[in-house]
């Protein structure tokens, strides 16, 4: 009997110990660039009783699978602000953010003011700034030296040398350029849907000026460096990154101004390891972070003082796109309705399907 019980001892204590040791997983669910392998490293230095699992997705993406879900199978997310309030208030995909467990003293205060107003929800707020940044055009000045709207996408003189992401961007952008507001009719289903009828019209009409579609930053990058793309929608990020190769590729926030948008950290509605993302939201904030998330993803961090974090060609390149008026004329994108991205997908749908 003493064999017996000292047997089973030794087994809890083995069964024990392999569990003590066992490492909690971090499923993070973000934006390439967004969590570089450094970073990680650096982290799980810190924390070694952490593994950072990572899954690269887009703003759709991270709704769709939170959604399926009920907020399951992931521990922090990073969808944009304008994703946060319209799908937890259909979906209830987050949960409300402790504050008292990130040390917001580092933000932006404008940043912070942001999630205030768009991702609060009966008095929770469900997000925190993480990175920020614009989509505009990238152009290749020496081949493209007068473009400055988004209806320069069209131009035949850059007939086969055009390429666009057929996201809500495109069409938000070139809404702004013919003179409509797209924000405005946000809450009117019927009066955004005229606004989609126009531009699927107008971005059909220019498919013969369409090289090809990017979905990818790498994939744009390539194209413009090649030279087979002269001038594009983009992210900010990708055209700084680009500028210390070439400093012909600018960066253009556009005549009417470019969209600003603020990608998040928000915690999954049924995340089981909140107290390792907070330590990650924590960890990354710090300014040496800051600077390899910047230099990783081409974008500006939503601390004080990110662009002076920058690596210096990064900087050089929001020098050489930004004065004082492209900044103050920004067009930051707000909360997206219900039922409003729904619309959007088919207009993209119909523009795809459309024959040249």
């Amino acid at each position: 009997m003493n064999r017996v019980l000292k047997g089973l001892l030794a087994g809890a204590a083995v069964l024990c110990a392999a569990t003590t040791g066992q490492a909690e997983t971090l499923r993070l669910m973000t934006w390439g660039g967004y969590a570089p392998d450094g970073v990680i490293a650096l982290f799980e230095e810190k924390y070694p009783d952490i593994d950072v699992e990572v899954t690269f997705s887009n703003n759709e993406e991270m709704v769709a699978k939170l959604r399926a879900t009920g907020g399951a199978g992931y521990d922090l997310a990073q969808p944009s602000v304008s994703r946060i309030v319209a799908a937890q208030s259909e979906y209830g995909i987050y949960k409300p953010l402790d504050l008292s467990k990130i040390d917001t003293t580092v933000f932006q205060p404008d940043m912070m003011r942001a999630m205030e107003v768009n991702a609060t929800l009966d008095g929770e707020i469900y997000s925190v700034p993480h990175l920020w940044g614009t989509q505009g055009l990238i152009v290749d000045k020496s081949e493209a030296p007068d473009v400055e709207a988004w209806g320069d996408l069209c131009d035949p003189q850059y007939k086969g040398r055009v390429s666009m992401r057929l996201k809500r961007a495109v069409l938000l952008g070139m809404a702004f350029d013919m003179g409509m507001d797209p924000f405005e009719a946000y809450d009117d289903p019927a009066e955004y849907q005229k606004i989609l009828d126009v531009l699927t019209e107008r971005l059909i009409a220019c498919k013969d000026n369409v090289k090809t579609y990017w979905t990818g930053g790498d994939d744009l990058a390539r194209l413009i460096l090649s030279g087979e793309v002269v001038v594009s929608d983009a992210w900010d990020s990708t055209a700084f990154k680009l500028y210390g190769q070439n400093p012909d590729i600018l960066f253009v926030p556009t005549r009417t101004g470019a969209l600003a948008w603020i990608d998040t950290f928000s915690i999954p509605a049924k995340g089981e390891a909140d107290e390792a993302a907070y330590k990650w939201i924590n960890f990354v904030m710090q300014p040496e972070i800051m600077t390899m998330m910047s230099a990783s993803s081409g974008a500006i961090g939503a601390v004080k003082g990110a662009i002076e974090l920058m690596p210096a060609d990064s900087r050089a390149a929001v020098e050489a796109a930004f004065d004082e008026a492209a900044l103050a004329n920004l067009k930051f994108m707000p909360s997206v309705p219900a039922g409003i991205e729904d619309l959007e997908g088919k207009a993209l749908e119909r523009i795809k399907a459309a024959s040249n």
